[in-house]
């Protein structure tokens, strides 16, 4: 048997097997800005070139991208290749859209589940911090507000989950929904009663996830995504009815059938 001599790594590949592992787990999102050249020589105790190095390797395999003078920035890997297919299917086949929703429902109570077995306390908190915004932004009814507070909620729940793929799964999910859930909270904030049962349901899922009961987190995430879709159906159904009846009143004003 014979054995081949072990090489040191080199200093950039530690370097950007470290940042690669931060934009893996969620810790560096798509769209944050890295740390300056500076920085990371500082932070990391090594040298520029070495920094420059690994930065170029993050490049040459996307997950990074550098602006003339603005930095340098995670990529969005998966995004693309989940977003486009399911936009074109959307933009082909609207009752695709029901697809989707169901999908992410199914996400969000795994999600949910895994986040009350594995968050941390730093999870905690920030999902805690994400609860009072929401509930903010909602007895606000500001229509952005609560819209955005809605999915960063959600969004927290999912990283607290530590699974890689049902993180940027549902973040896609997230970015190709934003203007479903914009309209749905655009009808959802016109109805005090229901504004409250999904405050309460948001809250039934945070102190599940606190308490560190899967069981309950699943069920609960279940309970508030099985509302959301049946007031969706109740608007949905309401629009086709005010469009069937918008039609009926077009045709008899132009003579057609009374």
């Amino acid at each position: 048997m014979q054995l081949k001599p072990i090489k040191p790594s080199k200093i950039s590949d530690a370097i950007s097997e470290q940042l690669k592992e931060l934009i893996r787990n969620g810790a560096l999102k798509p769209g944050d800005r890295l740390p300056s050249e500076r920085e990371l020589v500082e932070q990391l105790g090594v040298s520029r070139p070495s920094v420059r190095e690994a930065l170029l390797k993050l490049e040459a395999k996307g997950l990074v991208t550098s602006r003339q003078g603005g930095g340098t920035f995670v990529s969005d890997v998966l995004a693309p290749s989940i977003v486009n297919p399911l936009a074109d299917l959307m933009r082909d086949n609207p009752e695709a859209v029901s697809d989707v929703l169901e999908c992410r429902h199914g996400l969000e109570e795994l999600a949910a589940s895994y986040a009350a077995l594995r968050a941390t306390a730093s999870d905690r908190e920030i999902i805690h911090e994400k609860f009072r915004a929401l509930a903010e932004a909602s007895e606000s009814r500001d229509l952005e507000r609560s819209a955005t507070a809605d999915s960063e909620f959600h969004m927290a729940i999912a990283e607290a989950s530590h699974n890689f793929a049902l993180i940027h799964i549902t973040r896609s999910l997230f970015d190709l929904l934003s203007t479903q859930m914009l309209s749905n909270w655009e009808h959802l904030l016109t109805n005090p009663e229901s504004c409250e049962q999904i405050h309460d349901q948001h809250q039934y899922i945070f102190e599940a996830i606190i308490s560190g009961d899967p069981d309950m987190a699943r069920n609960a995430a279940h309970t508030h995504l099985s509302y959301i879709g049946r007031c969706l159906k109740d608007i949905t159904e309401r629009n086709n009815r005010n469009a069937s009846s918008l039609l009926r009143h077009a045709r008899v004003d132009n003579g057609g059938f009374k």
